[in-house]
């Protein structure tokens, strides 16, 4: 190795460290609700302020996301490879938890007088 190339590595692991840590920062308020999609239609949207176990029975399986002290976690999921479950707590906002064999998505939302409107800053501007 040369002296370039150390220097080129370690450049780019402070730049992925620093993008890390922006990224963890960025939006690190704590939700409000939870909306859950099943293939890409809206199910259900709870408080995260309500205590509850929500079932979702759907053609592709069945999902229990459970609500307790302000936190969502994925309780059962009847999938074969369960990896939803392991995706741990999520409360804050624009975290999601996703079971793809169930074409699933828990997903955090803030008030809406918090967030900014991002659909209404365009992707792409085409001409």
């Amino acid at each position: 190795m040369k002296k370039k190339d150390v220097i080129l590595g370690v450049y780019i692991i402070v730049i992925a460290l620093l993008l890390m840590i922006v990224m963890k920062f960025h939006n690190n308020s704590k939700g409000d609700e939870i909306r859950i999609k099943v293939n890409g239609r809206t199910y259900g949207t709870y408080s995260l302020d309500k205590n509850q176990e929500i079932d979702i029975d759907t053609e592709f399986g069945h999902n229990t996301v459970c609500i307790e002290d302000g936190e969502a976690y994925m309780k059962e999921a009847d999938c074969p490879d369960g990896y939803c479950k392991h995706q741990g707590h999520i409360s804050k906002g624009n975290q999601t938890i996703v079971c793809l064999p169930h074409k699933l998505v828990v997903e955090i939302k803030i008030n809406e007088n918090q967030e900014t409107n991002n659909d209404l800053i365009p992707d792409a501007v085409a001409k």
